[in-house]
């Protein structure tokens, strides 16, 4: 059965949530070290699945294809880094500066039109996600630079994304995210190991399903969508975000929570509204 992109953009979302809820699971392992895992059972199971299927592992467009690993790969980690050094709340709204700079980047890298009332949209949708998350002022301006890269290579990579929309295979992009990244992580991990224990190793395999399905999904999406609205569907992460930390860890959310929740929603469904001229 065919999903659309919109279709494939919600269950992408859902399932970085549900990663995002494995990692609390694991606070003892070092970040860097759940990218290697991650990236190590990406790697391993976009190669089988594409010689299974008798496509072309390393793809047509290698350049644009390792561009996009680069720029994914420095996007990723620079978010990790974020996570360990400053507050949650403060680096998942830094990140979520990522639609944005994703909608401004495609109208020169995929020539996209986008209306300039879609960016008043992604302000509300912005506004909702600052009074869900908060934002810490203590934050310093290297930090806040640090998020600001990470949100920006992230619009890198969707965008780069798009531009294979005709050439590759969405597993052979997914699989030269993994390819770059694992070495990097390897690098790292070498200094900061941390060995997984009993059920650690349970919830690292679980980590890389889930991200191996988001990032399928979310590739799917990009390839096939104006990227303006696909990266604007980012912003219900915070609403699965808000979902699974009241199922799973109990969170109470204040009334502001749930106005930035509304306004959240309300940013997302007015520029998905909005008909772009071709």
């Amino acid at each position: 059965m065919k999903i659309s992109s919109v279709q494939s953009m919600i269950l992408a979302g859902i399932f970085f949530a549900l990663m995002n809820v494995s990692v609390k699971y694991v606070p003892h392992i070092p970040a860097i070290e759940i990218i290697l895992f991650r990236s190590l059972f990406s790697l391993v199971f976009s190669y089988s699945v594409l010689k299974r299927q008798n496509v072309k592992v390393f793809g047509n467009n290698k350049k644009l294809l390792v561009l996009r690993g680069v720029v994914g790969s420095v996007g990723l980690i620079s978010f990790f880094y974020t996570l360990q050094k400053i507050p949650l709340a403060s680096a998942v709204t830094l990140q979520y500066l990522s639609p944005i700079l994703t909608t401004i980047l495609g109208i020169f890298l995929v020539r996209e039109k986008v209306k300039p009332i879609q960016f008043l949209f992604f302000g509300i949708s912005f506004l909702g996600v600052v009074l869900v998350q908060g934002f810490d002022t203590r934050v310093n301006l290297l930090y806040a630079s640090i998020g600001f890269i990470s949100a920006l290579f992230s619009g890198l990579a969707y965008n780069v994304i798009r531009k294979l929309k005709n050439t590759e295979h969405p597993l052979v992009i997914i699989f030269y995210f993994p390819l770059v990244t694992l070495p990097i992580a390897i690098l790292i991990s070498f200094f900061t190991w941390v060995q997984p224990e009993g059920w650690d190793w349970g919830i690292l395999l679980w980590i890389g399903i889930c991200t191996q399905t988001a990032q399928y999904f979310m590739t799917v999406a990009y390839q096939n969508a104006n990227v303006s609205k696909i990266s604007s569907l980012s912003y219900l992460g915070v609403f699965y975000a808000l979902i699974f930390g009241f199922f799973f860890f109990g969170e109470a959310y204040t009334l502001m929570a749930y106005v930035g929740m509304a306004l959240l929603l309300l940013g997302v469904v007015l520029n998905y509204r909005v008909k772009n001229p071709a």
